[in-house]
């Protein structure tokens, strides 16, 4: 039973991980577990103490209130960083223009070479049809 460590001291209260320590009243107490924190009229928060004598839960509150903001922070800035990333590849000053990588301007020189020998073949095949039209008189 807790109760038996009111008016002693904090460390023997919390050496039962099931009391709760009120430094303003003295007093050792069942943890009300149905409860997150400890009701006010029960004892304040600033003066609660829980698991170890030197943090109150209203500190505890505070310093995982700012980790976890902090971690929501960065969670959202690294979102961002990658969407802007992706996007930035994809359109740059708003326009649709594509940031070309090694592999597309391998493609498109590949595809320019293509297109100059595809347009002297057409270019070969016009002045051999020129050639046959002249012998047979057709032009």
């Amino acid at each position: 039973d807790c109760r038996q460590y009111t008016n002693r001291s904090c460390e023997e209260c919390l050496k039962n991980v099931t009391c709760l320590w009120c430094t303003s009243s003295r007093r050792c107490m069942e943890y009300p577990v149905r409860r997150i924190l400890p009701p006010a009229d029960l004892c304040e928060l600033r003066s609660a103490r829980w698991g170890v004598c030197w943090v109150n839960f209203e500190a505890l509150i505070i310093a995982m209130s700012v980790v976890g903001g902090t971690l929501l922070i960065m969670l959202g800035v690294c979102c961002c960083c990658c969407c802007c990333k992706k996007k930035s590849k994809k359109q740059v000053s708003g326009g649709p223009l594509i940031v070309p990588d090694k592999d597309d301007e391998r493609e498109a020189r590949e595809r320019e070479k293509r297109r100059v020998r595809q347009e002297e073949r057409r270019a070969e095949m016009k002045s051999r049809h020129d050639e046959i039209r002249r012998k047979y008189g057709t032009v």
